[in-house]
């Protein structure tokens, strides 16, 4: 399936069906993410029922530490 993730067309997501199977992929496993899917916000708790779409539009923005 093929998407725009943080603004990189063409972003290959595989085989996820759902924003949580794109959060278990290698790249985003493990991180504080916030999701905007096609410019609405995605809360934590739908990311399991939240289905994803060929050419959706997803931002993810993680946190990142320091000083």
């Amino acid at each position: 399936m093929k998407l725009t993730i943080n603004g990189k067309a063409g972003g290959n997501a595989g085989n996820c069906r759902t924003v949580a199977d794109l959060l278990s992929l290698p790249e985003w496993n493990g991180r504080l993410v916030i999701v905007e899917l096609n410019g609405e916000i995605v809360s934590k708790d739908s990311y399991g029922e939240t289905l994803l779409s060929e050419g959706d539009r997803i931002e993810l923005v993680h946190f990142v530490g320091g000083g």
